[in-house]
């Protein structure tokens, strides 16, 4: 009997009325054999890899967090590694990251090696994946903006507490909680909710060493109705890096977040 193939993203119902979105789209390590097939990196190297750029948890954080927030929000959680594609880049020349070879397809890894062939042609993965996901978000922005008439979008993140070589902004502050803004969907009532949820887990920093939020582009600077916040979590506050074993930081963390969500819902 022929197993179903995993789908590559899950949209996971919450209240009908919540406006809130955790959106999760680094948490995952799973490569398709065809996609893995393309990687010039041998299994231990891939291992490590995968250690350093996936956000390990964060789905398990949202998880704790929609369970114990007073409305249940919705939550968008990608089920592939973002070696597959990042569904968070720009697929375009827009995207600064490319310099870096971590364009909506990377082709070099944190460490700045090669991770594809020289030449690599992205474009059948983006067709694949990438779009297919920018649509099934941008459709479930639509779906609770119709049913909550706004929507939070709380992209739910984890970085390294020492620079990795391919960040580009990476010499600023690195506190516990990053919260990364939008000049256009962040208000200042979001981001306030935010410092004041996070404050328990340590210092709460802005827009250092990452920047910015996901909105889906139909939406992005035109829809004052959809806002969205970015939250960088500094992994030696719930795990052991790279790639280890979370720890009781985590629980902290989810009824950190399971406050923000029942804030911005209120």
């Amino acid at each position: 009997m022929t197993r179903p193939t995993p789908s590559p993203f899950e949209l996971l119902p919450g209240a009908g009325d919540s406006p809130v979105i955790l959106h999760v789209p680094h948490s995952a390590r799973r490569i398709p054999d065809d996609v893995r097939a393309g990687l010039l990196l041998d299994d231990e190297a891939l291992e490590r890899e995968l250690d350093h750029i996936t956000d390990a948890h964060t789905e398990r954080i949202a998880a704790e967090a929609a369970e114990a927030a007073g409305v249940t929000p919705w939550r968008f959680v990608n089920r592939l590694s973002r070696l597959v594609v990042d569904p968070e880049r720009f697929p375009d020349e827009r995207e600064e990251m490319l310099a870096a070879g971590m364009g909506a397809v990377y082709t070099r890894t944190t460490h700045r090696d090669a991770l594809r062939a020289e030449g690599f042609d992205p474009a059948p993965l983006v067709e694949r994946y990438f779009r297919p996901y920018a649509r099934a978000m941008t459709d479930a922005v639509a779906e609770r903006l119709a049913a909550a008439g706004r929507v939070v979008i709380l992209d739910v993140h984890s970085y390294p507490t020492a620079r990795l070589p391919y960040e580009l902004h990476g010499d600023g502050p690195r506190p516990a909680v990053c919260l990364g803004t939008d000049s256009f969907h962040t208000p200042p009532t979001l981001l306030a909710a935010a410092r004041a949820a996070f404050a328990p887990v340590g210092e709460v920093g802005l827009d250092s060493p990452f920047s910015g939020t996901y909105v889906p582009l139909r939406h992005y600077g035109g829809e004052p109705r959809v806002s969205a916040l970015m939250v960088e979590i500094r992994r030696d506050t719930y795990m052991t890096e790279p790639g280890g074993p979370a720890g009781t930081g985590l629980s902290r963390l989810a009824t950190a977040l399971a406050r923000l969500v029942d804030d911005v819902t209120r």
